[in-house]
Formats: structure tokens, sequence, C-alpha cells
């Protein structure tokens, strides 16, 4: 049986803010530390049949870019539930929800940037 092990590095300010993540894995190609600008992890808890969760995200991480985080987010977590479920028409569901909230988030940027 094989390991592996995931780091996960948060710089914070005096108000713990977060500043710079970084993150690796003992199994990466790259063989070094990655910085991220917003991080979500999700454990199950399967005694309690509930979800827990790290939302981080640093200062400098913009609108625009936590918008693309989300759709993205939502993209592959609707392809993660597609190959463990087989639910097809439920992965369509999800993907429709994510391509929608994005284009809402476009139709409200263009609108405030008008402004």
């Amino acid at each position: 049986m094989s390991k592996s092990t995931i780091t996960i590095d948060v710089e914070t300010d005096d108000k713990r803010v977060p500043e710079g993540i970084t993150w690796h894995a003992t199994d990466s190609v790259t063989g070094k530390p990655q910085s991220s600008k917003a991080m979500m992890l999700s454990f199950w808890d399967g005694e309690e049949k509930t979800a827990l969760r790290i939302d981080l995200w640093t200062k400098t991480m913009m609108v625009d870019e936590m918008a693309d985080f989300f759709y993205q987010t939502m993209m592959t977590m609707a392809d993660t539930y597609g190959r463990a479920t087989n639910h097809a028409e439920m992965v369509t569901d999800m993907k429709k929800f994510a391509e929608e909230f994005y284009h809402k988030f476009r139709e409200k940027q263009l609108k405030e940037n008008k402004a």
C-alpha cells in the first residue's frame, strides 16, 4: 500500500486573514510547492453524516477570479458526482446551474462596470 501526503501552508496577517496559500503533494509531478489564491477542502464525516470543510481565499483574490473558481469547482464537482454515481441527468442539471451562475455573474459585472 502506498501513501501520499498533502501539505497546505497558509500565511496570515495579524488579523488571521490569508495572505498566501501554498500546497504540496508528495507524489506531485512538479516536485515543488504550488501557490494558490483560494482553496476549498471538504471531508465527509460518515458517522455524523455531515460535510466538514475549509474555505480560504487570499486578500489578492479578485471577485471575477472567485466567480471563475466557483464555476470551475461546480463543473468538476458535477464530473466527480457523475463518475461516482452514473447519474447523467443530475450531472447535466448541476452543470446547467453552474453555467447559469456564471452567466448571471458576468451580466452583473457588466452592469456594475457601466455604472
